[in-house]
Order: structure tokens, then C-alpha cells, then sequence
């Protein structure tokens, strides 16, 4: 079954392209079965706002996203009999008050947001995917300039603080409101693709928390394919966090990140070899029930039937079935 549940489009992203609709007759013309809709929410303070956004008012953002809404259920139903679209919210977690605000966001929109992707883009306030200087800020923010003068054991120090922010930062993300899906786990470490957690005793133990704890409650962790066109031979997550979550039971979904409708897809072949070469034999998604989950949505993961790579959709993307 070939789906994804983490998207973008221009119409409600300013660094992404092409229009909500356009973005789903993609996925329509690929195959998808299932794919879901899942915009950024809106952020509350201007200095949280990037570039291409500047001059934007900041209650802007917030009528843009429940545009967003209206629009995602708009083409939810006009092309449910060709596919089946999710609608749901990728978090951010840059201050406190966006994790009040989004509890306020949950509760107006009930029914209407469907599933959440737990991300977190931040640390210390600031991003740390946007480009590599702005992430080696971040990262210098927690005492790396200095550090790292003076000794590896003090750049060591500052890269644990680095990461264990960050896995703390996602660790109030799940425990609030329990996000159906683990959005790019160790994004933290985009810049860094060769770092290894297991060097970093205490960031390491705050990443197995997480993976606990988010198993417990019954989220997936998402095999995400941007990684791929941000330069990594890998998917997110790499493959020593992809052990620790097999190590606990975790239970793993697709997602292509796209941004417009040149990337719906974009290196699912890939993906696929690299989720066979992990050894993750069986691939969830998330369908609706009657019944709510841990965050009272509705819902819940199952089971793709079958070998999943045996799909016809993935001869048509390139890659061996075998």
C-alpha cells in the first residue's frame, strides 16, 4: 500500500510550492492509496518567522492555517474515490507558547485535525534545519564556540547539551499530545549525518525515553525521505536509531516530506531499498476508526497486508521486489 503521512504545499507554506490540490493529483497520478495533509501551525512571534516570510502579520499565519484546513477537507472529499487523505498538522516546539497555543489550536479545530506528526525544528529558539549556519548557530549556542578551543571533551560536552535539548524539546511534544506519528526523529543531527548517538551517554538515554515512551502509547516512528535529497545515504531515521526503535517494538510508517508537487514521491525508491536493507519487514499506516486513540483523535495504526515491497507501486518506482 503506498502512502505517505507528512506533506507541504505552497499554498500554506512559503518554502514550499505548488497548491494543495495539485499536490494530491500528484499522488493521485502515482499511485498513492493513502497520503496525508499535514501543514506547519502557525508560529507567535515575529522573530520566530523565516526569511521569505518577512513582513508577514503574524495573524496571518493563523488564518492561513485554517484555510489550510477548510482547503484539506475540500479535496478530502472531492477525490476520496480515488484516494484517501488524511488531515492532520506537523508541530513545532520553539517556546513554550507553542505548545499552549497548539493545545488551543486541538481544541477548536476537534474533529478536524486529524493526526498530528510530533516534529520539533528548533533548539535554544533557533532552526536547525534551515542551512548549516544557522544550524552550527544553534549548536554554538550551547557553549560550542568556547568549547571547542578548548578541548574535544568540552565540544563533546556541548553537542550532548546540543542533542539532549532537543530530545527533550520532542519528549514534552509526545507526553502533551501523544502525535500519531514521530515526525524525522533525529532530524537534530541533519548536519551531522555520520554522528552516533551512542557516543553521547546521556542524549542517548533521553533518545530511548522517547522511543519508549512514544511505542507505549502506540505511535509509529516515519521512515521520512527528505534526508534523502538533504544529502544523507539513509532516510530518517538513521540506521542505529531504526535498531533502538526494533529493540523496543516499534512499528514503522512512510512519509516523503514532500513540499510541492515535484517531490510527492521523491526517492521512494530509494527509501524502499533502504527500509529492506534495515531489515523492517512490516510497514503500518494509520486508517480511521470509531474509536479514539491515546490523544481521543481517531486514528489508528494497521497493519499493510502482505510483503509490502511486493506492491505493484513500487515496479513502477524502480525497485527490486526481490
Amino acid at each position: 500500500m503506498p502512502y505517505s503521512h507528512h506533506s507541504h504545499s505552497g499554498q500554506f507554506c512559503k518554502h514550499a510550492s505548488g497548491t494543495l490540490q495539485d499536490v494530491v493529483l500528484e499522488a493521485i497520478r502515482q499511485g498513492f492509496e493513502v497520503y496525508g495533509l499535514t501543514e506547519h501551525v502557525p508560529r507567535y512571534r515575529l522573530e520566530d518567522l523565516y526569511p521569505e516570510e518577512e513582513g508577514t502579520p503574524l495573524g496571518r499565519l493563523g488564518a492561513q492555517f485554517d484555510d489550510f484546513l477548510t482547503e484539506a477537507h475540500r479535496v478530502k472529499e472531492c477525490y476520496a474515490d480515488k484516494i484517501t487523505l488524511l488531515v492532520g498538522l506537523e508541530t513545532e516546539f520553539i517556546t513554550e507558547a507553542d505548545l499552549v497555543k497548539l493545545g488551543d489550536l486541538l481544541q477548536r479545530h476537534e474533529g478536524r485535525i486529524e493526526y498530528l506528526v510530533g516534529s520539533v525544528h528548533h533548539a535554544n529558539a533557533i532552526p536547525i534545519d534551515f542551512d548549516r549556519d544557522t544550524y552550527q548557530r544553534a549548536l554554538d549556542s550551547f557553549g560550542g564556540q568556547t568549547a571547542t578551543k578548548s578541548s574535544a571533551d568540552g565540544e563533546s560536552a556541548h553537542m550532548d547539551a546540543f542533542l539532549c535539548s532537543y530530545f527533550d524539546a520532542q519528549y514534552q511534544v509526545l507526553s502533551r499530545f501523544h502525535p500519531e506519528i514521530v515526525g524525522h526523529i533525529d532530524l537534530c543531527r541533519l548536519y551531522n549525518p555520520g554522528l552516533r548517538f551512542y557516543d553521547y551517554a546521556r542524549a542517548r538515554q533521553k533518545l530511548e525515553r522517547n522511543i519508549k515512551y512514544a511505542v507505549g502509547y502506540g505511535a509509529l516512528f516515519e521512515l521520512n525521505a527528505a534526508a534523502l535529497r538533504k544529502g544523507w545515504d539513509a532516510c530518517y531515521p538513521g540506521e542505529d536509531v531504526v535498531e533502538l526503535i526494533k529493540k523496543h517494538g516499534g512499528r514503522f510508517a512512510l512519509s516523503d516530506d514532500s513540499h510541492g508537487p515535484h517531490a510527492v514521491g521523491l526517492n521512494y525508491s530509494r527509501l524502499a531499498e533502504y527500509v529492506r536493507e534495515v531489515g523492517i519487514d512490516e510497514l503500518w499506516v494509520l486508517h480511521r476508526t470509531a474509536a479514539p486513540n491515546a490523544g481521543g483523535r481517531y486514528l489508528h495504526p494497521r497493519r499493510v497486508e502482505g510483503n509490502w515491497w511486493e506492491h505493484s507501486f513500487w515496479s513502477s518506482q524502480g525497485t527490486p521486489t526481490a
